[in-house]
C-alpha cells in the first residue's frame, strides 16, 4: 500500500487506462483528475470505497436539496454547481480507491450505480420542483423541459447497462471498454457529460440563460438517445444472429 498522498497519487496516475469510448470530455479530462487526487487523500485518511460513495451522495443530494430551499440566485446556483461537481468526483474517486486497495467488489459496484441510478432519477424532477417554486415559470411549457430530460437521461443510464450486461452473457467486451476512446470524440460527447450539467447551474440565477442552455442540452441528449439505441440494438441483434 501507498505510504503518502504522493505515492498514492504516483500510483493512480501510473494504473489509468484509456479512457472508455463512451466517456464524455469533463468526466475524462477534469473529473477523473480530481477524482484522483480525491482518492489518494481517502486513501490516506482510510476513507474506504463504499464511504467514498456515501460522501459522493451527500454532496449531491445536499445539493438537491439547496436548489428546493434556497432562492434561484447566483450564489446559490454557484453553490449548487460546486457540491454537485464535487460528489461527481467523489463518484470518480470510490473506484480509484478500490484500485488502490487491491480492487473493489460486487456490493461496491452494486452500491454506486443504485446510487448513480437515484441521482440520474431525482436530479431534473428537482429542477422541475424548483423552477416551479423559485421562478416566475409555474405553469408554464417550460416546466415540461426537466421532465422530458429525466426521461432520456433514466433511459439512457438504463439502455447502457443492459446493453452492456447482454454483450457481458455473450462475452463481447462492454460499450464503456477501456481503450477505445479519443480526444475529438470525448469533446463530440461533452454536451451528455453529467460534469457539464453540474457546472451549467450557475446560471441558476438567471433563469433564462440557465432554461436556453439547460434545454439545448436536453435536445443533444434526446438526439443521442435516439442514435444510441438504434445502434445498442443492432449490436445486440448481431449478437443474436451470430448464435443462430
Amino acid at each position: 500500500m501507498s505510504a503518502t498522498f504522493a505515492a498514492a497519487y504516483r500510483e493512480l496516475a501510473a494504473a489509468q487506462k484509456g479512457h472508455a469510448r463512451g466517456a464524455p470530455g469533463y468526466s475524462v479530462y477534469v473529473n477523473r483528475r480530481i477524482g484522483r487526487m480525491l482518492a489518494a487523500a481517502a486513501f490516506r485518511w482510510g476513507i474506504s470505497p463504499n464511504q467514498a460513495t456515501g460522501i459522493s451522495a451527500v454532496h449531491t443530494f445536499g445539493a438537491l436539496v439547496l436548489l428546493l430551499v434556497l432562492p434561484a440566485t447566483w450564489w446559490s446556483g454557484l453553490l449548487v454547481a460546486v457540491l454537485l461537481a464535487l460528489g461527481y468526483a467523489w463518484d470518480s474517486a470510490d473506484g480509484q480507491i478500490a484500485r488502490l486497495r487491491g480492487g473493489g467488489s460486487l456490493a461496491g459496484e452494486w452500491l454506486d450505480h443504485f446510487i448513480d441510478a437515484l441521482k440520474i432519477a431525482s436530479l431534473h424532477l428537482v429542477v422541475l420542483l424548483a423552477l416551479h417554486l423559485h421562478t416566475p415559470l409555474a405553469g408554464s411549457p417550460w416546466l415540461l423541459v426537466p421532465l422530458v430530460y429525466s426521461v432520456v437521461a433514466v433511459v439512457t443510464f438504463f439502455g447502457m447497462l443492459l446493453n452492456d450486461l447482454l454483450k457481458q452473457k455473450k462475452g463481447v467486451a462492454s460499450t464503456h471498454s477501456r481503450g477505445g476512446g479519443t480526444f475529438l470524440r470525448s469533446m463530440m460527447l461533452l454536451p451528455t457529460d453529467f460534469g457539464l450539467l453540474c457546472v451549467v447551474f450557475v446560471l441558476w440565477g438567471w433563469t433564462t440563460g440557465f432554461l436556453v442552455v439547460y434545454a439545448l442540452l436536453a435536445a443533444f441528449n434526446g438526439l443521442f438517445l435516439a442514435l444510441a439505441a438504434v445502434r445498442w440494438f443492432r449490436e445486440i441483434r448481431a449478437l443474436d444472429a451470430a448464435n443462430d
